[in-house]
């Protein structure tokens, strides 16, 4: 289906964890992970992809710093494309090193402890006021509703990584 400028994502429902069925869609797809989830693409395992969700959901929680990345373009902009449209985000883009497997992430131990640590960082993301005083690595500023749409979005890439 071909669409025009004006109306690409003017009519699709931004999913978000703020929304109930957002955030039982990513719990529920995070639930169905095993060890034997295959993956599409790049080189983490499924442990390490948790636990890379996992480190992630802390750094807006004021658990984990991480550096301003340098971006080919304006903030805003990068920003703007990668939580405004609908579009899937490109596959193999390198993450700061504070949150990368086999850099200064989490190590991946037993697949159940790390996916109930995840998913109870998750609830407590989903539930902090503060998040807005943090800015992402990529994107800068971020108020309270885009850390919820980035936190989904970012989370639906890595399982979908995985068949999820």
């Amino acid at each position: 289906m071909k669409r025009d400028r004006k109306s690409f994502g003017a009519n699709t429902v931004k999913k978000t964890l703020s929304s109930l069925s957002g955030h039982s869609e990513i719990v529920q797809r995070i639930a169905a992970l095993t060890q034997e989830s295959p993956r599409l693409w790049g080189s983490m395992s499924v442990g390490g992809m948790i636990c890379h969700l996992y480190d992630a959901y802390r750094v807006p929680l004021g658990e984990v710093a991480w550096k301003p990345v340098k971006v080919p373009v304006p903030r805003s902009v990068l920003k703007s494309f990668a939580l405004r449209f609908s579009a899937h985000w490109p596959r193999n883009v390198q993450t700061t090193e504070e949150v990368r497997q086999g850099g200064g992430g989490t190590a991946p131990g037993d697949l159940a402890a790390d996916k109930a640590r995840l998913l109870a960082t998750l609830d407590r993301f989903c539930a902090c006021p503060t998040l807005a005083r943090t800015e992402h690595a990529f994107f800068g500023p971020m108020s309270h509703e885009d850390w919820m749409r980035w936190g989904y979005l970012h989370a639906d890439h890595h399982l979908r990584q995985f068949s999820a």
